[in-house]
């Protein structure tokens, strides 16, 4: 009876851990996103931004239907993109591109 309270006990543990972990990686995620506003990375990096704001308009849509692994992994993707996001309009801001110019 002990051996089934402690299973039991355990199991209910370790469920309530992936709402905590998705929420956690979700709020993660926003505060890249936010550094990566501040940054300017709407104008100067489009590409990394709009991958950032959907793969956290997808982790939010996986939270709600209680798939909490595929949250945090899209959580993740979206606060990789919002960094590199952040880090490259930083980069352009400052005139630091090393990217070719589209007219040579």
């Amino acid at each position: 009876m002990k051996r089934l309270l402690v299973l039991v006990a355990a199991a209910g543990a370790l469920a309530g851990c992936g709402p905590v972990k998705s929420t956690s990686h979700l709020l993660d995620a926003e505060v890249q996103i936010q550094a990566a506003r501040t940054a300017g990375a709407p104008k100067l990096a489009p590409y990394e931004w709009t991958a950032a704001n959907l793969y956290i308009h997808k982790a939010r849509e996986e939270v709600s239907y209680s798939d909490y692994q595929a949250g945090v992994d899209f959580a993740e993707k979206a606060a990789r993109f919002a960094a590199e996001a952040r880090e490259k309009a930083m980069a352009n801001a400052n005139g630091d591109d090393t990217s070719p110019s589209p007219n040579p």
